[in-house]
């Protein structure tokens, strides 16, 4: 086995175990048991100043310690809960845990107040399946009878229909009953009034509610006739849990839509309306759409004088969890108002609809594609690309080859980073774009293949005696194989990070179905390859290279250099992600790799196969550190100390913005290149923070180098699939402006001064 086989080898492991999760993948929600089937609670008071808390965990399943709280009303002065000592666990997303198994009791002590015969609990709990999925966190209330002070036999309330039947409740009030199917939760119906104007009524079952503005219509087939605002009737102001002040509907509501007319005569028409609502104390259901046939009697045309005044054509998505999350619905309250803000063909992206939906997708995909190159992220493999442009010279039928090998290379990456991406995805994975740097063995895998190149390229060993002058490692080797890796590595570098117009096209790739993604996922790969296929088949191109000569073999030493830099900084990611005990592990590796190399190199014309042998198994030996990252914790990150600037979290940025304050949040990852390069020209410089003074503004910064699926969320909502995002939100509440991925001072002055008004 030779040098030229070795690292090719490795690089395909590296994509085999990249797509291996895929297969697992295939697990998904639908697999998995409803949650209070998987976690059976009950409550039961066997004594006034005791409350006990029960889950049957099913097998198979497990509940976190930490995620496990309750909270009682103001009938029952509670001290802290009581929890047995669980499991200890080292999980992939919370570090070092324990966890419950099979059964789980813990104990509520506290006193009750003079006259109080129940007490409610506000139960909240989180936990997994062993196949690699975890339930959103879980809220539950509880009624729980207390026994008479004479301690006669008590009645456990709570958990299911029997407990709300002995409340003389109906089954669908509040938490204490299960979730209604969303057709007896919500009824719909619609008619046409007159001519003129239709009639909708929404009608949520009790202990239900529907909210306002997140309700939108549109009349299909009735050409002529549209629709105008509707006409809401008086709401009631409510104090969202998670959500914040908004207007909903706990009963029926008929709401009036006026119709705009261009003509007179009688039509027929589907009204479509979407909404949402959400269950009193409970789950919050997923947007749902109903549609409904009418004649429409023919009426009188709208004088041309009228206001056009449209229905709302877009509704902001609420968490599909079964229930409601508090950090994922924070996010949702706040994609409320930046949906209100964004470009039309942004909204189009995240509500894919056909054809037209899918062409501005692929145009945008083919944009952002393009401009990646121009990002910083694509630095590490710029190296590559010159001396491989450089090989090819003024021969047009090697350029062409060349571009088109690199051009397949990057393209079957971008469609199998994509492929993976969705389905960690749809297993409930709290991933987005860029999730393989969030993996430390990726990460440090990553530095070996850099490190490698650099030592190829340093002459350190050589592809063979035919290419010693000018070949190079695996990512450089003249041929199909070197130039179809090239475009492997740009991927992989370059793909954390999120170019101008890319983001549109991955919100849309991740909200389609599969073929039409896996078709942008595509063109964003053309777009990446697009410079490098132009000089391939353009000869007035080509002809500007300079030909090859002697230059290149300096050229391919000095273009080692950006290799080895590409290697040091992918090692201070993993010291962000794992610490300094994580750099010194890679540090050994890299020392084993480039031992194993250069011996094989020493050893390549010799007849010592056995020497050969003990090089190769010696590099392969390199891989054993980066098996023992997982077992180190990962690194909390610090909390900003500057005056001004502080750590991302939904309940912060809420409050912040209840007190009126212009607020910058800031979604970073310390692999993602473009981030930092904002942070050195901005973000971190004495005029951005004069800035935030100047308008008492506050700095809010997520860190998604590690998996959050708090973060995970916040992009979510706000229609992003990666970082870096940027979004300000004004003075005073309203919508919040998402900012360009590449900042500059004079453009963040303005967004401020419009912030401030």
């Amino acid at each position: 086995m030779t040098p030229i086989r070795t690292l090719p080898a490795l690089l395909l492991l590296f994509l085999a175990s990249l797509l291996a999760p895929a297969a697992s993948a295939a697990i998904t929600q639908d697999d998995l048991l409803p949650v209070d089937e998987a976690f059976v609670l009950t409550a039961t008071a066997p004594a006034r100043d005791r409350i006990e808390i029960r889950w049957k965990i099913t097998d198979g399943y497990y509940l976190y310690r930490h995620r496990t709280g309750v909270e009682a009303d103001a009938g029952f002065v509670a001290q802290p809960l009581q929890l047995p000592k669980g499991k200890a666990y080292r999980d992939e997303f919370f570090g070092d845990v324990e966890t419950y198994r099979g059964e789980l009791v813990a104990t509520l002590p506290g006193r009750p107040a003079s006259g109080t015969d129940s007490v409610s609990l506000k139960i909240k709990y989180q936990g997994c399946a062993d196949a690699g999925i975890c339930y959103p966190p879980q809220t539950r209330t509880l009624k729980v009878a207390l026994p008479p002070a004479a301690g006669d036999a008590f009645v456990p309330l709570g958990g299911g229909a029997l407990a709300g039947n002995l409340l003389g409740q109906t089954p669908q009030a509040g938490m204490d009953a299960l979730p209604l199917p969303e057709e007896q939760a919500f009824a719909f119906e619609a008619i046409a009034f007159n001519g003129n104007e239709l009639l909708l009524r929404l009608t949520p079952a009790r202990g239900y509610y529907v909210y306002r503005d997140r309700t939108s219509m549109a009349l299909e087939g009735a050409q002529g006739v549209s629709l105008q605002a509707p006409r809401w009737p008086k709401g009631t102001a409510h104090r969202d849990e998670h959500f914040g002040d908004v207007t909903v509907y706990f009963d029926q509501a008929e709401v009036p839509v006026p119709l705009k007319r261009d003509r007179a005569d009688a039509v027929t028409a589907t009204l479509r309306v979407t909404f949402q609502g959400c269950q009193t104390d409970g789950i919050c259901y997923p947007p749902m759409t109903r549609r409904v046939k009418l004649a429409i009697p023919s009426g009188t045309v709208t004088p041309p004088s009228t206001p056009d005044t449209p229905a709302p054509a877009t509704v902001a998505p609420l968490p599909t969890a079964t229930t409601t999350p508090d950090t994922t619905t924070s996010a949702a309250s706040i994609a409320t108002d930046v949906e209100r803000t964004r470009p039309p063909e942004e909204v189009l992206a995240r509500n894919p609809r056909g054809t037209s939906s899918l062409l501005v997708a692929l145009a945008l995909a083919l944009t952002g594609g393009l401009i990646l190159n121009l990002m910083p992220c694509v630095l590490p493999i710029l190296s590559l690309k010159a001396l491989s442009l450089a090989e090819s010279g003024r021969e047009g039928g090697d350029a062409r080859r060349r571009a088109l090998w690199y051009t397949a290379g990057v393209l079957v990456s971008f469609v199998a980073v994509g492929a993976l991406a969705i389905a960690l995805r749809a297993a409930g994975q709290a991933l987005g774009w860029g999730f393989q740097l969030q993996q430390p063995w990726v990460v440090g895998l990553l530095a070996y293949v850099m490190f490698a190149v650099g030592l190829s390229l340093s002459g350190v060993f050589a592809i063979g005696h035919r290419l010693a002058g000018t070949g190079h490692g695996l990512a450089s080797r003249r041929g199909p194989v070197g130039d179809f890796f090239t475009g492997v590595l740009a991927v992989v570098v370059a793909s954390p990070c999120t170019a101008p117009f890319m983001g549109v096209a991955l919100a849309y790739a991740f909200t389609a179905p599969t073929p039409l993604a896996l078709l942008v996922f595509a063109v964003l790969g053309l777009g990446l390859a697009l410079p490098f296929l132009l000089i391939g088949f353009v000869p007035a191109l080509a002809s500007r290279l300079p030909r090859p000569g002697a230059w290149m073999d300096t050229l391919k030493q000095v273009l080692a250099f950006p290799m080895y830099l590409t290697a040091v900084w992918l090692l201070w990611v993993l010291g962000k992600q794992r610490g300094i005990d994580a750099v010194g592990l890679a540090l050994v590796g890299l020392v084993l790799l480039a031992l194993g190399l250069w011996w094989f190199q020493r050893a390549r014309f010799a007849v010592a196969p056995l020497q050969r042998a003990l090089a190769l198994a010696l590099a392969v030996s390199a891989l054993v550190p980066l098996a023992m990252l997982h077992r180190l914790p990962a690194e909390i990150a610090a909390a900003p100390t500057t005056e001004g600037h502080a750590a991302y979290s939904a309940e912060r940025l809420a409050a912040l913005r209840a007190e009126g304050r212009i607020v910058f949040v800031d979604m970073t990852a310390d692999w993602c290149v473009t981030c930092k390069a904002n942070e050195k020209a901005v973000l971190n410089t004495p005029a951005f923070r004069e800035l935030l003074a100047t308008h008492d503004a506050v700095m809010l910064t997520g860190d998604w180098t590690n998996v959050d699926p708090a973060i995970t969320a916040f992009l979510e909502a706000h229609g992003a699939v990666g970082v870096p995002l940027y979004v300000l939100y004004p003075r005073g509440g309203g919508a919040g402006e998402v900012l360009p991925t590449v900042l500059t001072q004079d453009g963040m002055r303005r967004a401020f001064e419009r912030a401030a008004r």
